[in-house]
């Protein structure tokens, strides 16, 4: 067991749900965890800046204005892609119907109800806080 504290990766993430029940989780090429479309922060990028750029270079999804993401908060969690990290995530809600046009690095991107989310491998963030956020709402 190592001394050293994990490395924090700083990230901005969309629950973007549909209104109608479901939550678009998107799985990034050549892994097999399905999370939130979102990244890593930029040094002197807002959060909400971070967000709106890669959900254009994710999904091609262009926010018309920063209020078009509401902040729900910062969650901690192991980050699912890179051993021995934890992701602080400012996360925001964005409903929409948004037919996803996977680019950059995400292979696949589906829209899922609450039950067959649960049957996906989730990245420990959506598993612990999405979910349950996105029930919530």
């Amino acid at each position: 067991m190592s001394d050293e504290a994990p490395c924090t990766i700083r990230i901005a993430a969309a629950l973007i749900d549909d209104g109608a029940g479901r939550l678009l989780l998107v799985r990034k090429t050549g892994t097999e965890w399905f999370m939130q479309a979102g990244g890593k922060i930029e040094d002197g990028e807002s959060p909400v800046g971070a967000l709106r750029r890669e959900l254009r270079e994710e999904i091609g999804l262009v926010l018309a204005a920063d209020d078009d993401a509401r902040h729900l908060g910062r969650y901690s969690a192991p980050a699912a892609n890179e051993p021995g990290h934890t992701v602080e995530a400012e996360i925001f809600h964005v409903r929409m119907r948004h037919a996803p046009a996977t680019r950059s690095e995400i292979e696949e991107a589906v829209w899922v109800d609450h039950v067959a989310a649960t049957a996906l491998p989730l990245a420990p963030l959506t598993r612990d806080h999405i979910l349950p956020l996105s029930r919530a709402l």
